[in-house]
């Protein structure tokens, strides 16, 4: 296994742009980069820009992992590049993404079903609560697509995997692989984002270890709070993912997995504001109906995971929302601009520390270049 970073939330990756962000990961201890979309790689698909990006990898010796964006019909105009990029032909431009990433050796290639809303709050901030259309309705339209694109998967030898993100339980994820076929569509196990549909995220990995092709390595903050349970992103162990128990299983599905941290997002490249605290409605009626996958026993698990997690926080081990929102362990606030790219740094190395010392405690295969400093 090799730790990287997701191409999106790598500090300065905006400035420096793909190709010098590739010696830039490495100089701080990086092995690979994943791109949720190759069109962030080059937005033309321009094949002489996404050789070099493949050639200059090869030479860092780091590894390369590209992405289609999001695959759900309903959500479509919100990604107009998927249009744009097959001159009106949402499929067609899929298909040629698929072709630009297998021509350079990215054969797994990461995909989500949905959109994040952070200007709001609760459970509106995922499309699965949608009023215009319903959950089940966008999970079918998305498999009618992933039907339409398998057969140009198998036919390029690539996977299409899909995260477990923020809207989509990992029932559903795996549903959707049986159905279309793992021949073609695999999973990208996101260590965190379980915990927002209320999934265990020990239950959740070995629920989708049969499927797991790539990963987002995270860890986040989740506590009783009014309404609900409060989310917030963390760096890899001050969070309540036990990692201890996921690594193993990782491991065990694949021992070359690509571990790829995906830390908050810096303002060296997205200025922040204010934003809604990303609730968890658990006991809110329509947000239990829309997890009827969910048995009582996982239920029970998640509540005793995070009375644990709760005691941490009250023996002061970690800090309560509030604190890290105000101080973050001596840095500002997000709201107020500076979690900048020192701060970025600071919690990467965290995470990597963190797998690196687990890694090395269960005597797992780990391949961790040391963590440099980074110019």
């Amino acid at each position: 296994m090799r730790i990287g970073i997701e191409g999106l939330k790598m500090p300065e990756a905006t400035r420096r742009g793909p190709l010098a962000s590739l010696d830039h990961a490495r100089s701080y201890g990086m092995a690979g980069i994943s791109f949720s979309s190759v069109l962030d790689m080059s937005p033309t698909l321009d094949s002489g820009a996404l050789k070099a990006i493949r050639s200059r990898a090869d030479e860092l010796g780091m590894y390369l992992e590209a992405g289609l964006g999001k695959l759900n019909p309903y959500c479509s105009a919100e990604a107009p590049e998927l249009r744009a990029i097959g001159d009106g032909d949402i499929v067609a431009g899929l298909r040629r993404m698929m072709e630009a990433s297998a021509e350079i050796g990215c054969q797994e290639l990461w995909a989500s079903l949905s959109n994040f809303k952070p200007q709001y709050s609760g459970r509106l901030a995922n499309d699965r609560f949608r009023t215009d259309v319903t959950w089940p309705e966008q999970l079918l339209a998305s498999e009618r697509l992933l039907r339409i694109l398998a057969p140009i998967a198998r036919d390029l030898g690539i996977h299409i995997n899909l995260e477990t993100h923020d809207e989509v339980t990992s029932f559903e994820l795996v549903r959707l692989v049986e159905n279309v076929g793992p021949d073609a569509i695999g999973i990208v196990l996101d260590t965190a984002n379980v915990l927002q549909r209320g999934e265990h995220p020990v239950w959740a990995a070995r629920r989708v270890a049969p499927y797991i092709r790539q990963t987002h390595i995270k860890d986040a903050y989740v506590a009783h709070a009014p309404g609900g349970l409060d989310f917030q992103t963390r760096p890899c162990g001050n969070g309540i993912v036990d990692f201890r128990a996921i690594l193993p299983i990782i491991a065990a599905v694949n021992p070359a997995m690509n571990l790829t941290i995906e830390p908050a997002q810096s303002t060296a490249d997205k200025r922040r504001a204010a934003v809604p605290r990303q609730r968890i409605e658990i006991d809110d009626p329509i947000w239990l109906a829309a997890h009827p996958d969910l048995t009582r026993e996982e239920r029970a698990a998640y509540e005793a995971l995070i009375g644990d997690y709760e005691k941490r926080i009250a023996a002061g081990e970690v800090a309560d929302w509030e604190t890290y929102e105000r101080t973050n362990y001596g840095w500002p606030t997000y709201v107020n601009q500076s979690y900048g790219y020192a701060e970025a740094l600071v919690f990467i190395r965290a995470c990597v520390e963190h797998l690196t010392a687990i890694a090395a405690e269960l005597a797992l295969p780990l391949d961790a270049p040391p963590l440099a400093r980074a110019a």
